[in-house]
């Protein structure tokens, strides 16, 4: 039915019939217009329901007065979809705020337009001639900020974001002739620490091995920004077809690009007075922080929201969950997800407020409105599992001698998730599995398995635990995991996962001796 409907784009969001509605937030008309001020490596639905949304709010404000040219590099067409709406699509935020159910709907008028960097990089280059260029954003997964050793700056574009980026910058720098006030502050949305710094120290690496001109390093570092950032919002993927064809309906428009997102949102910019100046939409939401030191906000969000999310994700769904909303009401999940953040992952945080910050976010993974897939999550999994959960492995093993028990059970799930058949089943079924770049490593182990008993999986798992270059640590020091892992891992392959999970629950809840 929503394919008889027609689709949001220019011409229709300046209709007059669209301009007077009421249940909507339409595109202000000189909003659409606006030069092309930023561009995105990156067209994913976190990037269009946060930085789009913020700027999109400045324009509205009059504050910004600028549009982003998104840059697609993963080949998932999404930017063919982009221009086919001009840039536009429709944000709807849902959830509880202050106590009260709040829900808006707004189209953003944000975007000018979605270049794909394989087939258009010379477009891309384009950009970076732009005199009225101020700002880079970019949001790539964990795994985008590294150095490509095959990367050059001949190919068009090079491999990595890094190389894009770095070829970018240069192609700028040229156009006009290393002009310090032609720099551009460069705004990355990874969810890895110091993500600003990592992502300079690589540009000015390959910078070196391309032997471009020297001008440039000495520009990089006098005109290019590179902040250290923290995003939070809750945004989903794409609603399931049946989903988005009733908002279609509701809507009374097609929207291929429709994004959802919790009300919640917090944007902290790592930077002094003079970065705020130049971050002009900063101003546009009381969910902009701009300040001198972003680690107290990444350490509580990546710990505790991401952190619960990533060793949640893979027992809830061997348990048959498929919304994190399901996770949280599931009578064995939701327990599990309760007692892992605040007897094991509060405790080792030395960051103010990290109970609060807690229960705020398990109220907010209960969001009725919000669909967020638990598949989704599971997008680059074990990068993920090294960055969000061994910290908290780490520090609860320093604070109590011995390796947490319900973090240890995560874990195990985690590999028996990577072992494949899960995987393999969605597959079979036509479902979508996402990226795990490290997890063929994982299934890998999984192949030199001979047997099932406890101690072919014991010795597995002391394998997988003394990969360095997976976790950044050997956590077979770490006292206890190990054996913890192990025997969560013999007990799921014995009685399932939901029963493994009961039993655990009892076991950790049980008065001690």
């Amino acid at each position: 039915m929503s394919d008889a409907l027609p689709t949001l784009n220019r011409e229709l969001a300046l209709s007059p019939e669209f301009q007077a509605r009421t249940d909507l937030a339409s595109p202000v008309p000189a909003t659409l217009d606006l030069p092309e001020r930023v561009v995105q490596f990156g067209t994913g639905a976190l990037l269009r329901g946060f930085v789009e949304y913020f700027l999109d709010a400045a324009n509205r404000q009059g504050l910004f007065d600028g549009r982003v040219v998104m840059v697609g590099s993963t080949g998932s067409g999404r930017d063919e979809v982009v221009n086919d709406q001009d840039g536009l699509y429709t944000l709807t935020i849902r959830g509880v705020e202050g106590g009260e159910v709040r829900e808006e709907r707004r189209v953003i008028a944000s975007v000018s337009r979605a270049l794909s960097a394989k087939d258009e990089w010379g477009e891309v280059l384009a950009c970076a001639r732009k005199p009225e260029l101020e700002l880079v954003f970019s949001n790539t997964t964990e795994i985008g900020i590294v150095l490509d050793e095959g990367d050059s700056a001949e190919m068009e574009p090079p491999r990595s974001f890094p190389g894009k980026l770095t070829r970018f910058l240069y192609e700028r720098a040229r156009a006009f002739d290393f002009d310090p006030a032609r720099g551009v502050v460069v705004i990355p949305c990874e969810l890895i620490e110091d993500n600003g710094g990592r992502l300079r120290a690589i540009v000015l690496q390959l910078a070196e091995r391309w032997e471009l001109d020297d001008r440039f390093r000495a520009w990089v570092e006098a005109a290019v920004p590179f902040c250290d950032t923290l995003v939070d919002r809750i945004v989903p993927g794409t609603p399931d077809a049946d989903t988005l064809a009733g908002m279609h309906e509701s809507l009374g428009y097609r929207d291929d690009l429709l994004t959802t997102s919790e009300v919640y949102r917090l944007f902290a910019i790592e930077g002094d007075d003079a970065l705020r100046a130049r971050l002009r939409f900063a101003d546009a939401d009381p969910g902009i922080v701009v300040t001198p030191d972003v680690g107290p906000y990444r350490e509580r969000k990546v710990r505790l929201l991401n952190g619960s999310h990533s060793i949640t994700v893979p027992a809830a769904l061997l348990c048959g969950c498929e919304t994190v909303l399901e996770a949280v009401e599931h009578p064995l999940v939701g327990p599990f997800l309760r007692r892992v953040m605040l007897e094991e992952i509060v405790p080792g945080l030395e960051v103010p407020g990290a109970e609060a910050f807690a229960h705020e976010v398990l109220d907010r993974f209960a969001n009725p409105f919000i669909r967020h897939a638990l598949i989704d999550i599971s997008l680059q999994q074990t990068m993920k599992v090294r960055v969000r959960i061994v910290p908290s492995i780490l520090r609860y093993a320093e604070r109590n001698g011995r390796a947490p028990a319900s973090l240890a059970f995560g874990f195990a799930a985690f590999l028996l998730l990577a072992r494949g058949e899960f995987q393999d089943r969605r597959r079979a079924a036509g479902l979508p599995v996402p990226a795990d770049e490290q997890g063929d490593r994982l299934r890998a182990y999984w192949g030199t398995v001979h047997g099932r008993d406890a101690a072919a999986l014991e010795g597995l798992v002391r394998e997988v635990c003394a990969d360095t270059a997976l976790w950044g640590t050997d956590l077979t020091e770490v006292p206890g995991f190990v054996e913890a892992v192990a025997g969560c891992l013999a007990r799921m392959e014995r009685d399932g996962v939901p029963a493994a999970l009961e039993a655990h629950l009892d076991e950790v809840s049980a008065p001690a001796a």
